[in-house]
């Protein structure tokens, strides 16, 4: 379980009260600014917050730091790297945890469709391939909590969708993921939808219920019309 009470950060973030359960698959949505990355960075432990936040009902401080890489995995909304290390280096860094495990990295990257990007220095890549080379590093931690940021970012049709399918696979397993969308159709995919604004939750629940045109009106300026109709699917295996 994930909770948090009171949970603040500056102007950004204003004492949001969450909770979220094993096998919940969460797209949390909002404007631009309005709290989405504060809140996935805050739950991670990686910005200074007023509040309290459990993992299974431990204060997150008072967990040791190897403890918590084995419990949560955050990936950040940049796709940016630095220094020229292969593939397989980056996704091993997601088992830092727990020693090395050849096997769970060498699963990630097949997950994540990149073996065939094993070898390649990571600095050579295109933004959408680096995009999965992190998302299979956060995989690769097999930690029960998933925080991911705008993971479909630069990500093509395909495999944007193999990773929505992927969040549904993980949270069918029992995992608890906690997804950022600027995408408001594909929410729809999710289990539960959290809707913030200026810092602030406006929503939570599942999407057909709290994504109202009125609510779309009011927190992102548009007017939205809902119609039937068919939507990108990946072939079933």
């Amino acid at each position: 379980m994930l909770n948090a009470t009171g949970l603040s950060v500056g102007e950004r973030l204003r004492a949001l009260d969450f909770h979220a359960e094993p096998g919940e698959h969460i797209a949390i949505l909002g404007p631009n600014g309005a709290g989405k990355s504060t809140l996935l960075a805050a739950l991670a432990g990686l910005l200074p917050a007023k509040g309290r936040i459990e993992w299974n009902d431990r204060e997150y401080s008072k967990i040791p730091f190897l403890q918590r890489g084995r419990m949560l995995s955050w990936l950040g909304q940049e796709s940016h790297a630095e220094f020229a290390f292969p593939v397989r280096e980056v996704v091993a860094q997601g088992r830092h945890a727990w020693g090395d495990d050849g096997a769970c990295v060498e699963e990630a990257m097949a997950t994540l469709d990149i073996t065939h990007l094993a070898e390649r220095p990571i600095t050579q890549l295109s933004g959408g391939e680096r995009r999965r080379v992190f998302l299979a590093r956060a995989l690769a931690t097999g930690a029960p909590i998933q925080l991911w940021d705008e993971p479909a970012s630069s990500l093509d049709v395909r495999h944007a969708l193999e990773v929505y399918r992927l969040g549904q696979q993980l949270a069918a397993k029992g995992s608890t993921l906690l997804v950022s969308l600027h995408d408001i159709r594909a929410a729809y995919r999710f289990s539960r939808v959290l809707v913030l604004e200026c810092g602030h939750l406006v929503g939570d629940g599942p999407p057909h219920e709290v994504l109202s045109a009125k609510l779309i009106r009011e927190v992102f300026r548009v007017e939205a019309s809902f119609v039937t109709s068919l939507v990108p699917e990946l072939p079933q295996e």
